[in-house]
């Protein structure tokens, strides 16, 4: 039997979201179709002289709330099932967080580590001549995402400017500062899981303060670390961290600055003193309060299900807990998994508050990112919070997130006529 695909998971999560929250069949039918989707073929000379072809995609799911918004990954597993499914996923995202967006969603099929810096320039250049007719800050607004970066939207923007001949600096978000960037994007992910567990322990781990409460992080990327370092500041203990290498855990707290110096200086967080090695699936077995899965997929699954001890598990990665693992521990352990499309919305928002920046020619404060940012979280999480309680809490938090996202955008569609 072969392995279900991205976009089939899509259309089950969407399908369920519609029994649950009643919507009209009809605009369920809209939804499960991208409105376009755009394959692209970019010839890219390399420094041998060689001529080599990759191919691109950009999906754009739906347009009803806004611009399409969403990353370009540049992976060599890229494929056009998966950017439809991701494009999908960007417009519940967008939805739920109540931004005016749609979802969009692009990539490349290559190793960016491959390629030298001039390759990876060529490529980017070429692939936006190649869909610049499809996007615009009015449009379709990309960023970066797995194997893409700044430097990346940097060139990005470039092209973009001589394609138009036009000053266009909202046709990607996540650029560098110094070219229309917003102040904050770099932790605003991080920031907005941190807030988002806050809220989600006040919710449901009310009779414990942060100093009480236990914490273990799986992936000390940029996600994790800046998790971890506002969750410290909130109070919370950290007690054990891990990457790709491995983790450590200490049972009096860990602080996370020092331990991201470590992990400068040595490439992981493996070896920092006053603390003794673990493995990842260990970490994601501890006796402890609060999980965050910042790394991988498909990391909380049937096979350790039953080990998970955590009482509420904050999803920093994108899907890092498999359906079934979910409902076992919502019914079986009483344990609560906050969604990754509202727990890791931080960067998405902010890519929007660089939106509204460049449409007004201004540049906020980093306090006042940070202020709004955390303002727009708590709204999302207290809209989530409801619904799940109208639903007499008899679904998982994922459900209530998407019956919310879900009934947002096929209200839209049918206020203009859609359906």
């Amino acid at each position: 039997m072969s392995e279900i695909t991205p976009y089939q998971i899509a259309i089950e999560q969407l399908e369920r979201a519609a029994r649950i929250a009643e919507i009209d069949p009809q605009a369920i039918e809209i939804l499960k179709h991208p409105q376009r989707v755009i394959r692209v073929s970019i010839p890219v000379r390399m420094d041998n002289g060689s001529i080599k072809v990759f191919t691109g995609y950009r999906s754009q799911h739906n347009n009803a709330l806004g611009p399409y918004k969403g990353g370009v990954r540049y992976h060599p597993n890229v494929t056009m099932d998966e950017v439809i499914a991701l494009s999908m996923w960007m417009t519940w995202k967008v939805s739920l967080a109540g931004l005016p967006l749609g979802g969009g969603k692009g990539g490349v099929a290559v190793n960016p580590k491959e390629l030298s810096k001039g390759e990876l320039e060529r490529l980017t250049r070429g692939y936006v001549r190649a869909i610049a007719p499809f996007i615009g800050p009015d449009v379709d607004v990309p960023a970066p995402d797995v194997g893409t970066d700044a430097q990346v939207m940097a060139w990005f923007l470039d092209e973009y400017e001589k394609v138009v001949r036009a000053t266009r600096k909202g046709v990607v978000t996540s650029k560098p500062v110094e070219l229309g960037g917003s102040l904050g994007r770099i932790y605003s992910t991080g920031y907005g899981v941190a807030v988002i567990t806050r809220e989600a322990v006040k919710e449901f781990l009310e009779e414990k303060s942060p100093e009480e409460l236990t914490v273990a992080i799986q992936g000390y990327g940029n996600v994790g670390s800046y998790t971890a370092i506002f969750l410290h500041e909130m109070g919370f203990k950290i007690v054990a961290v891990s990457d790709s290498k491995g983790g450590i855990y200490s049972k009096d707290g860990l602080d996370p600055k020092k331990v991201l110096e470590h992990k400068k200086k040595t490439r992981s967080v493996v070896g920092y003193k006053e603390a003794k090695t673990i493995t990842n699936k260990e970490l994601l077995e501890l006796d402890i309060d609060i999980l965050i899965p910042a790394a991988l997929e498909n990391v909380i699954t049937s096979e350790n299900m039953k080990n998970i001890k955590a009482k509420l598990i904050v999803e920093g990665a994108n899907g890092p807990t498999t359906p079934e693992a979910e409902e076992y521990l919502f019914k079986e352990k009483k344990s609560l998994v906050v969604p990754d499309f509202l727990a890791n919305a931080g960067g998405v928002i902010v890519s929007f508050f660089e939106q509204v920046q460049n449409w007004t020619w201004t540049q906020w404060s980093e306090d006042e990112v940070k202020r709004r940012l955390e303002a727009q979280m708590i709204t999302a999480f207290k809209k989530v919070v409801d619904e799940w309680n109208r639903l007499d809490k008899k679904v998982v938090l994922r459900d209530a997130a998407m019956s919310i996202a879900v009934r947002r955008v096929a209200d839209a569609m049918k206020l203009r006529g859609w359906y």
